[in-house]
């Protein structure tokens, strides 16, 4: 064998090897897709938990890059906690060895039979079963792997080769420039598996030298974060948290495992090489020692550095308008029509959020029950964000808008200060059931009764409110003013009700403030509503007064 044809073995061989690598990551993936996405659902706050799932998981896929890239697509839903992310993407880094095993089963003299999975694979490929296709992928994939490591082993095999990485190495000596490479290869191939693979070949065929490989194998690791970095562009803040704070573990431990070897490498690689005869086995298996003693440093302050991420990433106003906001936009203020159009569908669905707090709060009042008292608060955030962004894009529109079209304006800044004050009433109902269920107390059956009637009547107001609003629709606004009429004589005959149970020892003394506000708090949502309906007759969106 000549130089030429070393060199083409070598380069042949590591488009294979990636191909094979690839191939069977595919098959895998396949294979246990739906089983792999139930598993991430399991997630629970439990940093063992964490590690196992993301361990258990590369191990199957064999790629801790999508694994990384799954667990940030679930923090993005928000389906996947930082935490949570953070302890799978850690199993991950710890899974992800096995490629490393796999790899030194080449340096057996069993090597040339596990060929054979490529040509089996192929054939379980043209089967119509999807389970024996794609374990024919996997198999293919593997036998594909097996194929190029041989081709790198002969290309490596060949003296001049040897001698030029071996006098390149020794000229390259300097363990953090060493780190550097590991880092840069990993970077580029985007496989951490694939630079150990091509490491533990090196070593195995004497091309580099055991202790030279511990320092590439470690750069490796910190790599292989490119893939986790680049699947959180255009992210959330907590996508972009999960991938800094990988990085920053990395990083920290790469620089303690760089510390390490390069004081102790010699005996380090003595005692590897000792206890594993086989240097291809001996290097896969200290990187899964490298990579346990990173977990058991790390997990114990994983608390500490999710709150660390906190403060290094903050939610900015720019993010939360893109998750807050569905229809405006600053690009729409050029076109004041559209941009106007846009406006109102935004104020259609803050009310549709205040209608979802009020039926929320509501319940929260007559059953006490407090469980979704978070979903109610983030809603409210989200109602608060959203009347501050469509003031801020009407003041902004304003000065390309007709004079026909300020009235329009005028009314729409009226309307999401009464919708924001609907999600406020709904927040206090919240307040009220808080304290009620603090103070152990309860409204009776009867009070019950009287509220959900008055309840009925506040609800149709906010059908016939929205449709007035939406389609100027006389009719809707007669039914408006019958409804908020109705209510204004409930919230009398109910006072008058409770004060008369009261009067006989009916009713509890401690209610009487809780019962009081929450018929004060439905008139005066009955009140926001009518306003609401009134807005395209009356710019300040007040009822005319009847002369």
């Amino acid at each position: 064998m000549n130089l030429a044809t070393a060199i083409v073995l070598l380069a042949v061989g590591s488009a294979v090897f990636l191909i094979g690598m690839k191939l069977m990551s595919s098959g895998l993936q396949k294979s246990t897709g739906k089983g792999v996405k139930r598993l991430f659902r399991k997630t629970a706050n439990s940093r063992l938990a964490g590690v196992g799932i993301g361990a258990s998981v590369t191990a199957l896929i064999q790629s801790s890059a999508a694994t990384a890239v799954m667990t940030i697509g679930f923090i993005n839903a928000g389906v996947m906690t930082v935490f949570q992310g953070l302890s799978v993407i850690l199993g991950a880094f710890l899974g992800t060895t096995v490629t490393g095993l796999i790899v030194s089963l080449s340096s057996f003299n069993i090597a040339i039979y596990l060929l054979l999975f490529a040509p089996i694979g192929v054939i379980m490929m043209f089967f119509k079963n999807k389970i024996v296709k794609n374990l024919g992928e996997i198999f293919a994939g593997l036998g594909t792997l097996f194929f190029g490591l041989e081709a790198l082993k002969q290309g490596f095999g060949y003296e001049e080769i040897t001698a030029f990485c071996s006098d390149m190495f020794t000229a390259i000596s300097f363990p953090p420039l060493l780190l550097l490479i590991g880092i840069v290869i990993t970077a580029l191939v985007q496989s951490s598996s694939a630079t150990t693979g091509i490491v533990i070949v090196m070593v195995g065929s004497g091309a580099l030298t055991f202790e030279k490989g511990l320092y590439l194998a470690i750069g490796a690791t910190i790599g292989t974060v490119i893939t986790t970095i680049l699947a959180t562009i255009g992210g959330t803040s907590n996508a972009k948290r999960t991938a800094l704070l990988a990085l920053l573990n990395r990083i920290s431990m790469g620089i303690i495992g760089l510390i390490v070897v390069w004081i102790f490498g010699g005996p380090i690689s003595d005692f590897f090489t000792g206890v594993f005869a086989n240097p291809q086995i001996a290097l896969a298996l200290f990187t899964i020692f490298y990579n346990i003693i990173s977990l058991a440093i790390f997990l114990p302050l994983l608390h500490p550095f999710v709150r660390l991420g906190e403060r290094l990433i903050k939610d900015k106003d720019k993010e939360k308008l893109k998750a807050a906001l569905k229809f405006i936009d600053d690009r729409m203020l050029g076109n004041p029509q559209i941009a106007l159009m846009q406006v109102k569908k935004e104020i259609e669905r803050m009310a549709d959020l205040s209608r979802k707090n009020f039926e929320i709060g509501f319940q929260m009042m007559m059953d006490l029950d407090l469980s979704r008292s978070d979903e109610l608060a983030q809603r409210e955030d989200k109602i608060d964000f959203i009347n501050n962004a469509i003031t801020d894009f009407l003041i902004k529109l304003s000065p390309n808008l007709d004079k026909d079209d300020e009235a329009i304006v005028g009314g729409y800044f009226h309307v999401i200060n009464d919708i924001e004050r609907i999600g406020d009433h709904a927040s206090n109902f919240m307040d009220m059931a808080t304290r009620m269920k603090d103070d152990d107390l309860a409204f009776s059956e009867v009070a019950h009764s009287e509220f959900k009637r008055m309840k009925g009547a506040v609800s149709e107001m906010f059908d016939e409110a929205m449709v007035a609003f939406d389609e100027h629709s006389e009719v809707d606004l007669k039914k408006l003013e019958s409804l908020e009429a109705t209510t204004d004589v409930m919230q009398d005959e109910l006072n008058t009700a409770h004060y008369n149970r009261l009067k006989t020892q009916q009713c509890k003394v401690e209610l009487s403030p809780f019962y009081s506000s929450l018929v004060s708090e439905l008139e005066r949502i009955a009140d926001h509503l009518t306003n609401i309906g009134y807005s395209f007759i009356n710019p300040t969106g007040d009822e005319p007064v009847k002369a």
